[in-house]
């Protein structure tokens, strides 16, 4: 286990998107998580991204902590042989549980609903809500749009340049990992 971190929510999509590395990707950090004996927190999904991240992370023999609301339950497959399963009624309360039961962030590529995670639990960090580590998993420069919009809002008076302290950009899972087990 490491130090200061247990438990890291996973945001990611429920494709598997364009390049081949994104799967890769995440079925790596499912399988360092669980060797390195972080348990893995995710919208209890097995599409996409979210299936390869949880059944990667079991395989290794981690546990898995996957949280879904009642009306995506069917369109996202939920995958229901997971350590714990939790189901809420709605998104928001999804979020809230996710990043309740989890010590830090990982985002990996995804789409909207992924960006709407990740500027949620931004947003909260600049607001000094928590000091989680939030991580983008850069996979392939799937992210570097991202950062520029992050670069361009502080560049035109939108926020503070300290926004981009709250947020870690690791170029592999490799980095990802090693990040984490610093707690």
């Amino acid at each position: 286990m490491t130090q200061g971190i247990g438990s890291v929510c996973v945001y990611c999509g429920s494709r598997f998107g364009a390049r081949p590395a994104y799967r890769a990707s995440a079925e790596a950090l499912g399988k360092g998580l669980a060797t390195a004996g972080l348990r893995l927190v995710y919208g209890a999904g097995d599409v996409g991204l979210m299936g390869a991240v949880a059944a990667a992370a079991q395989d290794a023999g981690g546990e898995t902590f996957g949280v879904i609301p009642v009306h995506l339950f069917k369109r996202e497959v939920a995958r229901r042989n997971l350590t714990a399963f939790v189901v809420t009624e709605t998104m928001h309360e999804r979020k809230k549980v996710m990043f309740m039961n989890a010590d830090a962030i990982v985002v990996l590529p995804g789409g909207a609903g992924s960006l709407d995670e990740f500027f949620e639990v931004l947003t909260w960090a600049q607001l000094g809500l928590h000091s989680k580590p939030i991580l983008l998993l850069n996979t392939d420069g799937y992210w570097d749009p991202l950062v520029g919009l992050i670069d361009h809002v502080i560049a035109e008076g939108f926020a503070d340049p300290s926004l981009t302290a709250h947020l870690e950009v690791m170029s592999d899972v490799d980095a990802c990992l090693a990040r984490l087990s610093r707690g």
